[in-house]
């Protein structure tokens, strides 16, 4: 165990931009609560505390941030635009840009499933991080790996570049246009067994195929293909 810890230590520090006086700290903020479980000699413990505490120093940085940068924004717009980016989609995504789930400690169902990129254990390891960023160096070394993290995702926001619902945002585009567009979503083609199926849907502006998206459900397959249009008419950051 000694020696993962130090290579998982050496690996990230150049990652998180930041270097930790208490090791343990980094350590413990990697840890999904089915690696503890299941070693029980592991006294280090899990992230699950320290992410209760990050989700609020996150929330306290962000609105910080916007409520100085965006003075003309009122009460209601400063609560949207944080919750686009204070959520589990952007979250996973900064952490994957620093290869949180390679360093891990998970408990082998967690890690057979897919463990390392499901979106809310990548969410909630980067706001373990952050508290644990706090408690080891204080509230601007928090606030930097914040900020440094998520301000493109600010930025992309305030542009309209964010968008949680695509399907709405999709509706919304092609209402604003002085033409009438109907927009419809077909089911192509499912793959699998019940309990496991696999849906593809196209989504349609009258008759033409403006999108494509794959899931796990029809609602989710057609959230896909919104996005995957939005992204063709260049509405989105990718």
């Amino acid at each position: 165990m000694v020696k993962k810890e130090r290579k998982l230590s050496e690996q990230i520090y150049s990652n998180l931009d930041y270097k930790f006086k208490n090791k343990k700290l980094l350590i413990k903020s990697l840890t999904h609560s089915s690696y503890s479980n299941e070693n029980k000699k592991y006294n280090i413990g899990n992230n699950e505390r320290l992410e209760f505490l990050g989700d609020s120093i996150l929330s306290l940085i962000v609105s910080k941030f916007i409520f100085t940068q965006y003075t003309e924004y009122p009460e209601g717009e400063l609560t949207k635009l944080r919750a686009k980016v204070v959520c589990e989609e952007i979250l996973s995504k900064a952490a994957r840009k620093l290869d949180i789930g390679n360093h891990l400690f998970l408990g082998k169902g967690e890690e057979q499933t897919g463990g390392r990129e499901r979106k809310s254990i990548l969410a909630d390891t980067f706001e373990a991080i952050i508290a644990a960023i706090y408690l080891d160096g204080g509230f601007a070394c928090a606030q930097k790996f914040v900020l440094s993290n998520l301000k493109v995702y600010i930025e992309l926001a305030v542009k309209g570049k964010i968008v949680l619902d695509y399907k709405s945002h999709l509706q919304e585009y092609y209402q604003s246009k002085e033409e009438l567009y109907k927009i419809k979503y077909i089911v192509e083609k499912e793959e699998g067994p019940d309990h496991s199926k696999v849906f593809y849907v196209s989504a349609y502006v009258n008759k033409e195929i403006i999108g494509r998206g794959i899931g796990k459900s029809k609602k989710i397959a057609e959230q896909s293909a919104a996005k995957n249009a939005l992204n063709k008419i260049g509405e989105l950051n990718g």
